[in-house]
């Protein structure tokens, strides 16, 4: 579908169905500004998709699309306040710049979310590590699997948050 096409499709969708969105989001999040925003990105979200031909059902698909962007919008959250909470029951003051907690929280969402998609026995296997400490010695007999099992999942996990981190 030639741009212009898919824009103007865009455009139609969102003349019909912008206000049930933002008021449905509303209703969901209990805040106006946060139903703005979040109706705000589910657009930007479905204009950079380039699909707009293949949207039978908008009110469905809009839907959809805000309670991915809801998710992710309470796991920051989540993630966030986790990290400001660690960060307030340090012993000593240290002082972090916003850019640099905006730059660590952003880190941290991205790490998050790709250990989300490489599944569960590798997230435990890289949370027993990295957050309990525990050797990978440790790890394998904790969760009845071999040594083997318990690298190759620490390289799986390890790799993805290499990627992360080499991103600009």
């Amino acid at each position: 579908m030639p741009l212009t096409a898919h824009n103007a499709v865009i455009e139609q969708i969102y003349e019909q169905h912008h206000s049930w969105l933002h008021g449905w989001l509303k209703g969901k999040l209990n805040d106006a500004c946060d139903a703005a925003d979040v109706a705000h990105d589910t657009f930007v979200r479905i204009l950079a998709a380039r699909n707009a031909a293949h949207i039978r059902e908008p009110r469905d698909y809009l839907a959809t699309v805000a309670r991915g962007l809801v998710i992710d919008r309470y796991r920051r959250r989540g993630i966030e306040a986790a990290y400001l909470q660690t960060l307030a029951a340090r012993p000593e003051a240290v002082a972090i710049s916003e850019e640099d907690k905006a730059l660590i929280i952003e880190t941290l969402v991205a790490v998050d979310k790709a250990l989300a998609a490489l599944g569960a026995r590798t997230q435990r296997i890289f949370m027993l590590s990295q957050i309990d400490g525990l050797t990978y010695q440790q790890i394998a007999l904790q969760l009845r699997v071999s040594l083997t099992t318990v690298k190759k999942h620490m390289i799986r996990a390890l790799t993805e948050c290499a990627l992360i981190m080499a991103q600009p």
